[in-house]
């Protein structure tokens, strides 16, 4: 999220002529700092939880980035695109499935040697949206791990090492043969990490990238209040869909002594501040949720 914010700042400055300054802390940090009234406004990849919601005491959510999460792996000998599945994916997390050459990845990578190469799983120990995103996903496509795990910035993962921030995740994986973690997109492909090929519900395996994720944004058709919509294993509907896509949620308290100069800005980023998202690998919010963005944007007053 922060080369975008950034980006953002640089243009919205030659725009407006108001400097904005973000720090990239982490989703976890940046609820807790806007809780606490610590800055002008947040972002978070993963939507408040009820508590953290009434916790922040009226604050806003608001969609203004849309991303995917992909599984990026280091195993000697195995192709780029190595084909996963959701249920695959949690049973390797959850500690079942402990070699690379699994029945069960073998049966979905027909024709591909693979080697018995102990699996390590690479998780996240800080809080993060990436983690929203995977365990979001693995709650969907398995109930072992719904009612062991479930989905959250930050859960106990039962197997595996971990990893802080994308850079640490990377880290971990280019080190040790046979690792397997998330990322975000644009940490991937900037350090052009192996990743996987994840098997949507429509039974396809869609390339990860701005086309894919912008297939599984569309299957929003409606948004609540709050604005906290899951796009993750969206609707056959889509064949096209990547299955770990996810909204990138700013968050802003709706008063504010800077509401003159916080709510151009957001509208900016939802807005035309879309277009400097491809370059990240951000796919452009759809219509419907830019709207709703702006309906909660102009709810921000002194």
């Amino acid at each position: 999220m922060a080369p975008l914010v950034s980006a953002w700042a640089t243009e919205y400055q030659k725009r407006a002529g108001v400097q904005v300054a973000y720090n990239a802390v982490g989703s976890g940090a940046g609820v807790q700092a806007i809780t606490r009234r610590d800055v002008d406004f947040g972002a978070t990849d993963a939507p408040l939880t009820p508590q953290q919601a009434r916790s922040a005491n009226g604050v806003l959510q608001i969609p203004w980035a849309l991303a995917a999460t992909l599984v990026s792996y280091n195993v000697k000998g195995l192709p780029n695109r190595l084909k996963l599945s959701g249920p695959v994916l949690a049973d390797i997390f959850l500690g079942h499935v402990k070699k690379w050459n699994d029945e069960s990845i073998a049966k979905l990578n027909r024709g591909i040697s693979l080697p018995d190469t102990t699996i390590t799983p690479i998780f996240r120990i800080d809080s993060s949206g990436d983690t929203y995103a995977f365990t979001d996903y693995l709650s969907k496509v398995s109930p072992e791990w719904k009612s062991r795990i479930g989905a959250g910035a930050q859960v106990s993962f039962p197997a595996g090492a971990g990893g802080r921030g994308n850079p640490g995740m990377a880290g971990s994986i280019k080190r040790q043969d046979g690792t397997i973690g998330y990322l975000a997109i644009a940490y991937v492909f900037e350090t052009e990490l192996n990743y996987a090929l994840v098997q949507n519900k429509a039974g396809k395996f869609p390339v990860p990238g701005i086309p894919s994720t912008e297939a599984a944004a569309r299957t929003v058709t409606s948004l609540p209040a709050d604005n906290a919509v899951s796009i993750t294993d969206p609707p056959a509907s889509e064949p096209g869909a990547y299955p770990i896509a996810t909204f990138t949620y700013a968050l802003a308290p709706q008063q504010s002594s800077k509401a003159s100069t916080l709510k151009p800005f957001l509208s900016y980023a939802v807005g035309d501040g879309q277009a400097l998202g491809r370059q990240f690998q951000f796919a452009p919010l759809p219509q419907l949720v830019v709207s709703a963005g702006q309906h909660t944007i102009a709810q921000i007053h002194p």
